[in-house]
């Protein structure tokens, strides 16, 4: 189902729209954003010069960095007496990034959620179990008023508990879920120790997933322990832009439908800041262009994507954005070679006898780095032959795939650290 009209009009119809909201944009953050005045005016740039979407390419780039050094209200365009919500990241690497919205966003923000809720194949019949952690995090919310604009029964289940997720999920008969990637494959873990087949059991058959990178090999997991008929889409915010709805995958699995009538993508050289010819792999960088509170211009995702301008099967024309290989700040270089951790979720993903819990480690030793994979049997054994022949199966398909050689740490079922939220994969001791 489509739920919008906007989402299948012409190019010409979505560019026309998009140059005009840019422009009131762009002037009105002009006028009302001091921090980001003094950077058009140190590139010597002024709202009458945005003429055309190429044009967009003139205005400097916003970053996290940006908003930390604004905190808390320093790049918003309003006052704070017409917000009617502020949410924050964690703050775990410094000043948490605070976002606000206006009456006005919030029906923009539940519009964005209910065209991707559609697109992922919700309806006014479903039962949606939301698995992300309600408070000052966007997620939950997000797609809580989302579906619950389509029409569908929203269990705020949160996230922990998973053997009452389980019990909610038989009893009121979920048949949507939302959580991340690797918290879906825990509470399918949870349901099996509970003696509950997932596949058969319960009757969830959509899982509207985000907040994580999911890989085609983590879909097939997914699909492992839900179902072979369960519609796995991936969906893609990021507070700072809104949250949850910026864009989304339909049934065809072609890649994720982003919002244009609401944000504008760019893809850039992430070192040198050119913008990429279509087509042409690099980071995502979002222009909001309907946002009230926060109108971030050029936004800089640190997302490494592609974007495609064809018309998908399902009929929406707005572009879409390749499923993330990883983000540019996620890039871990070893030895001199650059690695994403989806290509080591391929790789392990690939292996019928483990499971899909992994943990990244990198050293130093000396003046060489040294990387560690910690990964988890499905199955117990404790034969040594079969152990050593795993292990240097992955191995050897490791340094295929990457170029480079890494340690195997065969783990016990059950072993390594399960996430409610979004997964931390990564343990890099190169500064200590």
């Amino acid at each position: 189902m489509i739920w919008s009209k906007e989402e299948t009009l012409s190019r010409s119809e979505i560019e026309t729209l998009q140059l005009e909201r840019l422009k009131e944009t762009v002037a009105r953050v002009y006028e009302k954003v001091a921090p980001y005045r003094k950077k058009m005016d140190d590139l010597g740039v002024k709202p009458e010069d945005i003429k055309t979407l190429k044009d967009l390419a003139k205005l400097p780039f916003v970053t996290k960095q940006d908003m930390r050094d604004n905190y808390p209200f320093g790049l918003f365009a309003v006052d704070k007496e017409d917000l009617v919500r502020i949410h924050a990241s964690s703050g775990t690497t410094g000043k948490p990034t605070v976002v606000g919205y206006t009456k006005g966003d919030l029906d923009t923000w539940t519009e964005c959620v209910s065209r991707i809720a559609c697109m992922g194949g919700a309806t006014e019949k479903d039962v949606a179990q939301i698995c992300f952690g309600y408070g000052m995090f966007t997620g939950a919310l997000g797609l809580h008023y989302g579906l619950e604009k389509v029409g569908a029964v929203i269990v705020p289940s949160s996230t922990g508990n998973s053997e009452k997720q389980i019990m909610y999920m038989k009893d009121f008969g979920t048949t949507l879920l939302v959580a991340t990637p690797s918290y879906a494959l825990r509470l399918a873990e949870v349901a099996r120790e509970m003696g509950i087949d997932p596949k058969t059991d319960l009757k969830v058959k959509i899982g509207l997933v985000g907040s994580e990178l999911l890989t085609d090999a983590m879909r097939e997991e997914m699909h492992k322990y839900w179902g072979e008929d369960m519609l796995v889409t991936s969906n893609y915010g990021m507070s700072e832009l809104m949250g949850p709805g910026v864009s989304g995958e339909c049934e065809y699995l072609c890649g994720m439908h982003i919002n244009e009538d609401f944000f504008i993508p760019e893809i850039i050289n992430p070192e040198t800041g050119e913008v990429l010819p279509v087509g042409e792999k690099g980071e995502l960088v979002i222009t909001c262009i309907k946002k009230e509170g926060l109108p971030l211009i050029r936004y800089r995702t640190k997302d490494i994507t592609r974007l495609y301008y064809d018309k998908c099967k399902c009929g929406r024309t707005f572009c879409r954005m390749e499923n993330l290989s990883g983000r540019s700040d996620d890039m871990l270089k070893v030895r001199g070679v650059n690695v994403f951790p989806s290509q080591i979720e391929e790789v392990i993903l690939s292996f019928t006898e483990l499971g899909p819990h992994y943990e990244i480690i990198v050293e130093r030793e000396g003046y060489s780095d040294k990387l560690t994979i910690r990964v988890e049997l499905l199955k117990s054994t404790d034969s040594f032959g079969e152990l050593e022949s795993l292990s240097n199966r992955i191995r050897n398909k490791l340094r295929i795939i990457l170029g480079l050689d890494a340690k195997i740490k065969l783990e016990s079922p059950n072993t390594l650290q399960r996430f409610e939220g979004k997964a931390k994969r990564i343990k890099d001791l190169r500064s200590k």
